[in-house]
């Protein structure tokens, strides 16, 4: 509502004289305007109140004083004491029963309390309809004034001078219309043309343009002419023998060079309708309409900008480049290789049933072990204060005293094997252990491990003290076991394998056990016993696997030509996939002090890259490859079997089905 407005016609009356016109108003059912309802309400709910006298003003004039107005007298109406914050607001709507029908008056600052002839009156006017509640808007209407002329005239007022003599103004507002025309001020309206009017649409384009629209018109291409084949009587080379009759019946239609069979006619009249004469027209019509013609633009790229900016190799040196020495001596395929703590000593296992014990230095074999079976895997004990080789055949595990380097390791391992005393409870563990006895001590076996199935990988701890065996078997829970040594005791970690294990290995630093299967590489927390992450390799199938020594990257070797590389702290997905080999990886490795890994593949080839981990995690590792290495002879579709790092020097070995195992350096 309006502030009152001092002055105007609609209080210069007494208050009293409106409400008397209000009242009269509402009795003759005439129109009331909403403010003089309101000025109803007002007078009605306080008629004792003093009025405001400010007019027609913002009352947000005085928000910072403490009175709101003047009354009649000129005295301050001060404004009521309102101390309510929101809080008291909100409890005042729960609690006050009247709240939704108190309304404040913005002239004096009162709260008002509608009645309910009020509130009736108020929810009328928001409806449209009238104030008075008795009162009938469809009364029928008084026709004052008929359509039928009347002999008396309701008026008889005589005409004014004004109706039967020109206007003065209008002739000067005439005057000034027709000087504007001649002067072209204003132009009259021209008569609408009926004729249609045409645009064009390309009118304003460039002619020039490389995107225009002549230039980007493809025709549709046209059909080939008819040739000798289709002729009715055509040359003999072009009708087909019976033979080929039958191997064209049989081939596809997609990959027909004729679509028809050639015949000979006598004449033109003996000629028959042509059976697919209507399917060809439509798909030559299908053709026509459907088949996108479009221009493409070509991107002219240098094709050096794509390639990444790397490192050149000679700044990522030391790296293995020469084949220094070729450790001869197996007679069958080397499925495995390792390398002694020390990097004195390489141990190889063959298909010839042997395990050979070699001098890294001179390449001479210092001692062969024969075994009963064709050597899946060997890896050398870690911990450099132990001297035992693990040798896994068919399905027995063997731990091997080579007797090679410090006498006093040996002998100290020979009495920690010996030393161990057997609890009084047995239990039972899937696997059998035994101490070597007779002319397999003299040849230096401590501990055979009998396991169900065939062993295929053996793995140490870092600590060497524990021992991971692999017995992949798709329809058997038992496919990895854990040995200790110390205790000889044999556990199974999983009550139930997710797929075909192909490989594991145990995290360098922390309690973490990885299981690579075909497709996916699960790492496990040994101490919470649970699934930490699940690595999904993109590849059909996994081979091998390695973990860097600083614990958080992972490389896998797959069947289908690719390794990848795994940021732990990345993603599960592989952060590179290198496709560097035309063949199947059979083994990746780490070194385990300079930033390099290694991939040997089946086409004979061992690639040495560069692989270096940041301690920032904000920045990628920079992956280059340094180095092609060429030494094997592919045998039987068989090239590089295993590879492995020298501990302390940037070399590297590799193993292959020739029989042989090179030193790069």
């Amino acid at each position: 509502p309006r502030p009152f407005q001092s002055g105007t016609t609609c209080l210069s009356r007494p208050l009293n004289d409106q409400m008397h016109s209000i009242i009269h108003c509402w009795s003759s059912q005439k129109p009331v305007s909403a403010y003089s309802l309101l000025i109803f309400i007002t007078f009605s709910v306080r008629s004792q109140d003093i009025r405001n006298t400010v007019g027609n003003i913002p009352m947000e004039w005085y928000k910072d004083y403490p009175h709101i107005g003047y009354d009649l007298e000129g005295k301050k109406i001060f404004k009521p004491i309102r101390n309510k914050d929101e809080l008291d607001e909100f409890l005042d709507k729960m609690e006050n029963p009247d709240y939704w029908r108190t309304v404040q008056d913005k002239m004096t600052g009162a709260d008002i309390r509608l009645s309910d002839e009020q509130v009736d009156l108020v929810h009328r006017l928001q409806q449209g309809k009238f104030g008075d509640v008795n009162f009938n808007e469809y009364e029928p209407a008084i026709d004052f004034f008929s359509n039928e002329v009347m002999i008396h005239p309701v008026t008889n007022r005589p005409q004014d001078k004004r109706s039967f003599i020109p206007s003065l103004i209008e002739k000067e507002k005439v005057g000034k219309l027709v000087h504007a025309i001649k002067m072209g001020w204003i132009k009259p309206h021209r008569p609408k043309e009926t004729t249609p009017q045409y645009y064009d649409l390309w009118a304003k384009e460039d002619p020039n343009s490389i995107l225009g629209r002549h230039k980007m018109h493809i025709p549709a291409p046209k059909m080939k002419l008819p040739g000798h084949e289709e002729s009715y009587n055509p040359p003999p080379e072009y009708l087909m023998s019976e033979e080929e009759r039958l191997a064209w019946e049989q081939q596809d239609p997609e990959y027909r060079k004729l679509s028809f069979l050639p015949q000979k006619f006598a004449c033109l009249r003996a000629v028959p309708a042509y059976s697919r004469f209507i399917h060809e027209r439509f798909e030559r019509c299908l053709d026509l309409y459907l088949c996108p013609r479009q221009r493409k633009m070509r991107v002219n790229v240098n094709p050096e900008d794509l390639i990444p900016k790397l490192p050149k190799p000679k700044d990522l040196q030391p790296f293995p480049t020469t084949q220094s020495l070729v450790y001869r001596g197996h007679s069958s395929l080397v499925r495995s290789i390792s390398i002694s703590p020390s990097g004195q000593w390489l141990v190889s296992g063959s298909d010839d049933c042997t395990v050979r014990f070699w001098e890294v230095s001179t390449a001479r074999c210092l001692k062969t072990v024969e075994v009963g079976g064709a050597v899946k895997g060997v890896a050398w004990n870690p911990n450099p204060s132990i001297c035992l080789v693990a040798v896994s055949y068919d399905d027995t595990v063997v731990l091997l005293n080579p007797g090679l380097g410090d006498r006093l390791v040996c002998t100290a391992t020979d009495q920690l094997i010996s030393s161990y005393e057997e609890p009084e409870e047995v239990k039972d563990q899937p696997v059998q252990w035994a101490v070597a006895e007779g002319e397999g001590h003299e040849q230096g076996h401590r501990l055979i491990l009998k396991h169900p199935k065939a062993v295929r990988q053996v793995t140490w701890h870092g600590k060497g003290d524990y021992l991971a065996c692999v017995m992949p078997d798709n329809g058997n829970s038992l496919q990895v076991v854990i040995h200790q040594v110390s205790k000889r005791r044999t556990q199974n970690p999983f009550r139930k394998n997710k797929g075909l294990v192909q490989c594991v290995s145990f995290h360098p630093i922390r309690p973490y056990f990885f299981v690579a299967t075909q497709r996916y590489v699960r790492v496990y927390n040994l101490i919470k016993q649970e699934l930490t992450k699940k690595l999904m390799a993109n590849c059909k199938w996994i081979s091998s696997m390695a973990i860097h020594p600083g614990g958080d990257n992972v490389i896998c070797g797959s069947y289908d030509c690719r390794l990848a590389w795994f940021d732990l702290d990345l993603s599960t997905k592989p952060y590179k996939v290198l496709r560097h080999h035309k063949k199947a990886l059979r083994s990746v490795a780490y070194h385990r002090h300079y930033p390099l890994f290694a991939s040997g593949s089946d086409d004979g080839n061992v690639i040495v890259c560069h692989g270096m981990v940041y301690n920032d995690l904000l920045q990628n590792p920079l992956i280059v490859p340094v180095k092609v290495l060429k030494g094997h002879t592919i045998t039987h579709d068989l090239g590089v079997l295993d590879v492995t790092f020298h501990p302390t020097q940037p070399w590297v070995f590799s193993s292959g089905a020739d029989g042989t195992v090179c030193l790069f350096t």
